[in-house]
């Protein structure tokens, strides 16, 4: 069943007579452009607490408001000191659990450690053990957003809310990209095909696969496990079983299939990080007679140099949501583009709050609603 939002007015009612308070755990004045949109969606205002780093690099957090029997809301937004952010949100949902808030929900766009969630030689399950560590905190809900494998929502004990940026993402591509009917959909790598092909289908378009890139951290060839074992001892087995030894990988030449020439390519992903990749793709995807090329992704991390990178090579343009600020990557490459998510995790914030049915009649639905109520 569908449920329409609200008027403007009644809305902000609704959340100020139920109790609900909106946080911004970002000490970083830059990484609080996201939740100052969200809060002007519902009409509330920022919650009061301070943020900041002692002389001694330890995190302090002063909520300067009651939250005694009130929905808590903490928007955490990922910045380059990705472990004091960590730390900052920890913090923050202790100190409203010992505050006695009603429930504490963390709004996560992007989830950190989220590529560390399989193990790795003699690594650890990184994305398990922040699980745990929200929990034990006293997180009651989470809301994130394209979580790199949806397997992470396992890692809680707690009801997790995996949104999708796709809607957003499939808008831009009808509305900014010209001639988007003679494009085709791109996979760097046979791990991205899944997402290409949801793209594709929805769109209507054609898929393309590059197989034999560079072989990736996350392939199972550097997963540190050998079944069976590379070395044989013969003392330590039967003298008449031979196990069989696994035969090695070898990457094959780069590949595209599907066809490309004279078509605007684009590739789909989603978080943007080391760019070399992708970067490899783009050119590859010249060689076969693409005619544009547009990268689409969630998370736009943008590590290092890679706005140059960007900027130097044969990718058109890069457009990725605000789950991630990325101001300064956009100044130093203007092939950069930002898409705004704020609206689908506002809406996800009222309908956590209220309810999904507790609105008011109305004429029509929003389009945030809309697609919420698919996804929730």
């Amino acid at each position: 069943m569908f449920c329409v939002a609200p008027p403007e007015s009644e809305a902000k009612m609704n959340i100020t007579k139920g109790g609900l308070v909106l946080f911004s755990a970002n000490s970083n004045s830059s990484c609080m452009e996201l939740s100052k949109k969200i809060a002007e969606r519902l009409g509330v205002e920022m919650g009061k607490v301070q943020v900041y780093q002692e002389p001694d690099r330890e995190t302090r957090v002063q909520i300067q408001e009651s939250v005694r029997g009130k929905d808590v809301f903490i928007i955490q937004t990922v910045s380059k000191d990705v472990n004091t952010t960590i730390m900052e949100l920890l913090i923050m949902v202790y100190a409203c659990k010992t505050s006695c808030a009603k429930s504490i929900i963390g709004v996560v766009p992007y989830f950190p450690y989220s590529k560390q969630c399989k193990m790795r030689k003699r690594g650890s399950i990184v994305s398990k053990l922040l699980a745990s560590m929200m929990c034990k905190a006293g997180l009651t809900h989470l809301i994130t957003m394209d979580l790199h494998q949806k397997e992470i929502q396992g890692f809680f004990n707690i009801p997790v809310d995996n949104l999708r940026a796709s809607p957003f993402l499939l808008q831009y591509i009808q509305e900014e990209i010209p001639d988007y009917r003679n494009a085709v959909i791109v996979a760097k790598s046979p791990a991205s095909a899944k997402r290409a092909q949801s793209f594709a289908e929805r769109l209507r378009l054609g898929i393309a696969v590059i197989h034999g890139e560079a072989q990736d951290a996350e392939s199972d060839l550097v997963d540190g496990r050998h079944s069976p074992p590379m070395v044989r001892s013969a003392a330590a087995i039967h003298p008449s079983l031979e196990i069989p030894m696994l035969i090695p990988k070898e990457k094959p030449p780069i590949t595209v299939v599907g066809d490309v020439g004279g078509r605007t390519a684009v590739i789909v992903d989603d978080i943007i990080d080391d760019v070399d990749s992708f970067l490899a793709a783009a050119e590859t995807l010249k060689e076969r007679g693409a005619y544009k090329i547009f990268v689409m992704a969630t998370h736009g991390l943008l590590s290092s140099d890679a706005p140059r990178l960007i900027e130097e090579s044969a990718i058109d343009e890069v457009v990725v949501t605000n789950t991630i600020p990325h101001e300064i990557q956009k100044l130093q490459c203007p092939k950069i583009k930002t898409v705004d998510i704020s609206m689908i995790l506002s809406e996800a914030i009222r309908r956590i709050h209220n309810g999904p049915c507790t609105f008011s009649t109305r004429s029509h639905l929003t389009a945030a609603g809309e697609e919420l109520e698919h996804q929730l």
